[in-house]
Parts: C-alpha cells; structure tokens; sequence
C-alpha cells in the first residue's frame, strides 16, 4: 500500500504545469497612435498632387503667337517674310501679339529695332513713327560712291560734306580735297532708318535714299549738304 501511495504521488507531480514553450513570446505594449503625422502626411500628398495637376493644366494652356525672324527696324512694320508663328504658354502678364492678330499689326510701326529671335508683345509698336526726344528723321539721295556699297537698315554713319566739283582742274581739285579732310564730319552718329535704291535708275546712276535719325540740331545741315549733292556718308560703330 505504501508502495503504491508514493508512485501515484510521484504521478501527481509529474503531472503538474509544465514550463512555458519556448516559442511563446511576451506581450507587447500596444502601439501609441499619433492622428496629427498621419493628417499632415495626408495634407502633403494632397497638396502635391493638386500643384502637380496645376501645372499640367497651365502647360497645356498654349497660344499661337508672332516671332520675329528677321530684325526690324525703328519705324518699320512686319511682313510675311519676317515673322513667323511660335506655341507658348499663355501668361496674362506679358501682353503677346497673337498669331491671328498679325495682319493688323502690320499697320503699326516698331518703336525702336527688334531683333531676330524676339516674342511681339503690344508695346514694342506704335500706330505712329515715334521719335526720340531731340531727333529729326531726314531723307537724302546719295550718289554712287557717296555711300557704302552694302549700307542696310540699321547702320550708323557718319556724314561729311564733300566737294561737288569732279571735273575741276587738278589744283582745284586739290583744293576741294583739303577743305573736305580739314572740316570735321556734319553728324558724328546718324543712324540708317531705311536704304532705297529707285527701281528704274538702280543699274544706270546707282542713286540711293537714305533716311536718317539724326539729332535736330543737325537736320538743317545735312539737308542743305544733300540739295547740293555735297553729302557723303561712312558707316561708324554704334555708340
């Protein structure tokens, strides 16, 4: 009987609670949630995605509008041949001449040169020839050899009062030399407005029309010197 007791108390305790299974783990404290990050993060990639969307729709707001090929003079207009049509983003800000505006703006006049490469906006014309202050527009007709040969829109020269007389003696001729080296020029820096050569006399005299912006104060002796065919013009740098 005692035999037994022990065996059944020694089964008693081999049957008690066992230890814990190795792969049992801890528990863990459960994660601290933070709603402000996760509504700033929301935020972010709402605002993103609206600039985004933004600037796909502003890019694909394009006009037509006129670019200048070819440059074009104070006081002149553009043609066919010196313009063409260019896409750009339209911009409320910058005042473009639009493509199906160009024929009505040939009846306006640049204000000053606009070169080859540039956008027509509104305030590079004007409906009428605008001068500088102190300026005065002069036309004069040169003859062969009183102008350079490839003198265009544009340029600036000089202008000198020469001697008329070519069939005069040698010593005259002399004498006419040294009075037009001795003066100095009658315009230090006229600029070239427009270059004409008359359609029917071009081969058989080689006359030219210059106009010219010149100071005011200059207009009167230029004009008498071109009258008595006594003007003579040289290209000079800008100044």
């Amino acid at each position: 009987m005692k035999i037994q007791e022990r065996t059944g108390a020694g089964a008693g305790r081999a049957a008690g609670p066992a230890q814990a299974p190795v792969g049992d783990r801890l528990p863990t404290p459960p994660r601290e949630r933070k709603p402000a990050l996760a509504a700033l993060a929301v935020l972010l990639i709402l605002v993103g995605a609206l600039g985004a969307t933004m600037l796909v729709l502003r890019v694909g707001d394009r006009i037509e509008v006129v670019k200048v090929t070819a440059d074009i003079q104070a006081g002149e207009s553009i043609t066919d041949k010196n313009v063409t049509s260019v896409m750009v983003a339209e911009d409320p800000g910058i005042h473009y001449v639009e493509w199906s505006n160009r024929e009505a703006l040939k009846a306006y006049k640049a204000k000053s040169t606009i070169y080859a490469g540039s956008l027509a906006v509104g305030e590079m014309f004007a409906k009428e020839q605008q001068l500088p202050a102190g300026k005065a527009v002069l036309g004069v007709a040169l003859k062969e050899g009183q102008y350079p040969g490839d003198i265009k829109p544009g340029d600036h020269v000089a202008a000198y009062r020469v001697g008329a007389n070519n069939s005069s003696s040698s010593s005259d001729s002399g004498d006419d030399t040294a009075a037009s080296s001795g003066g100095g020029a009658l315009v230090d820096d006229a600029q070239v407005y427009t270059a004409k050569k008359p359609g029917d006399s071009t081969i058989s005299t080689g006359n030219l029309s210059l106009t010219l912006l010149v100071d005011a104060g200059d207009a009167a002796a230029l004009a008498s010197a071109a009258s008595a065919g006594e003007l003579a013009v040289v290209r000079v740098p800008a100044k």
